[in-house]
């Protein structure tokens, strides 16, 4: 690792729609999630959670400031608005130190699928639902990069 990391802009988004959490999604794909900074608050409607977001949007070595091929993460906060229940697949709430990996958000009849490794996923049910992430905190480097298997034998 450099000692000369510099960085990178923040992300903070809000979405609304089917086409908006696409590139919610797209920018969270591969987050860690400790089962411990999720947390549903039903007088609020709201549904949050902490996760460690790999900065996909800095993958390439054009955004790199000093010129040293590496990735980032961060720490990103997750509100979804809206919620008036949770339903969850394959996720022991007693498990507390269990880490989830967020593969993707998609839209569904009610509200709002995220879809977790190891077959796990969260139902919320949203009839009108908003989504918004920032990030927060200072990113970090990492010199490891999620990795998808291409189906190539």
């Amino acid at each position: 690792m450099t000692t000369d990391f510099k960085p990178t802009p923040t992300v903070k988004l809000r979405a609304e729609d089917a086409e908006d959490i696409k590139v919610v999604a797209a920018c969270l794909q591969d987050a860690i999630v400790p089962l411990t900074d999720i947390c549903y608050l039903p007088d609020r409607q709201s549904f949050v959670m902490v996760v460690n977001r790999f900065k996909w949007e800095t993958t390439g070595a054009e955004h790199r400031q000093d010129g040293n091929i590496g990735f980032e993460r961060t720490f990103c906060a997750v509100s979804v608005l809206g919620v008036t229940a949770v339903r969850r697949r394959g996720i022991d709430l007693l498990d507390r130190a269990r880490l989830l990996n967020l593969l993707t958000i998609t839209p569904a009849e009610d509200g709002l699928d995220l879809i977790f490794a190891g077959h796990s996923a969260v139902h919320l049910v949203a009839p009108r639902w908003c989504c918004l992430i920032e990030d927060v905190g200072e990113p970090w480097p990492t010199d490891v990069a999620p990795r998808h298997p291409t189906g190539e034998t």
